[in-house]
């Protein structure tokens, strides 16, 4: 994303696969702990690992109509998506909501005004 309003620098930003792989890279990048917290490069991992995950879905959706698909690829593509979360790290990462004590009291006392 060059100035925060194009994903893509040829593409439709609005078609369905878009749709979902963006999707996909607010999940990935919530389970990271947040797309805020991220670095760049684990960033640009999420968004590598939603593209592949989008193009896996797209071939179990030929599969579940009976359609050939190159299963050398799908395996392929699946193998290089856990490498990638694997280094993204595959478990969920809560954020730390915890209050500082000045933000902590600060909350108490407008809870207890009327």
């Amino acid at each position: 994303m060059t100035n925060g309003t194009r994903a893509y620098v040829l593409g439709d930003g609005n078609s369905p696969w878009a749709r979902r792989q963006r999707d996909l890279v607010a999940l990935h990048a919530e389970d990271a702990g947040g797309a805020e917290t991220l670095s760049a490069a684990k960033l640009s991992l999420c968004h590598r690992a939603a593209a592949l995950e989008t193009e896996l879905e797209m071939l179990e959706g030929q599969l579940s109509l009976g359609k050939p698909v190159d299963l050398d690829l799908y395996g392929r593509l699946a193998g290089h998506l856990r490498r990638i979360l694997e280094t993204l790290g595959t478990e969920r990462r809560a954020k730390d909501v915890t209050l500082d004590l000045k933000s902590y009291l600060a909350a108490k006392a407008k809870d207890r005004s009327p």
